[in-house]
């Protein structure tokens, strides 16, 4: 068997519960601007959030209701659209995946993700 034009990974769970976690990790990112996870999980939410940032660049109506769809949090999806995307000059790359020390328990190889470019959230209040 060969593992040809398949896409993502699968960290061991189904389809629900994998789409739960990325959309929660993706939040959590957003939200917190870094996050410190499992290298396997930075890379594959990595892939989704830049281009939800792409879509937030865009702008217009239909590219928000997708994030809104994508994060399943409206909060979060505004916070993306209407505070984040002015702020990031660059056309791509917007994350960068720092490997952190293994994790204690299982000596999982970790990472930190985060923006490359600064974000100011106080810009929420205009």
């Amino acid at each position: 068997m060969h593992r040809h034009g398949y896409k993502g990974r699968k960290f061991g769970r189904e389809t629900d519960q994998r789409r739960a976690l990325t959309r929660g990790l993706m939040c959590s990112l957003i939200k917190y601007q870094s996050i410190t996870t499992t290298l396997a999980r930075a890379k594959e939410i990595r892939r989704e959030t830049e281009k939800l940032i792409t879509r937030a660049k865009k702008g217009g109506l239909a590219n928000r209701r997708i994030i809104i769809a994508r994060l399943n949090d409206h909060d979060t999806a505004h916070l993306l659209i209407d505070v984040i995307a002015p702020q990031i000059t660059r056309n791509s790359g917007y994350l960068r995946i720092e490997r952190a020390a293994n994790r204690k328990g299982d000596n999982a190889e970790m990472g930190t993700i985060s923006f490359v470019d600064t974000i100011d959230l106080k810009k929420e209040d205009k």
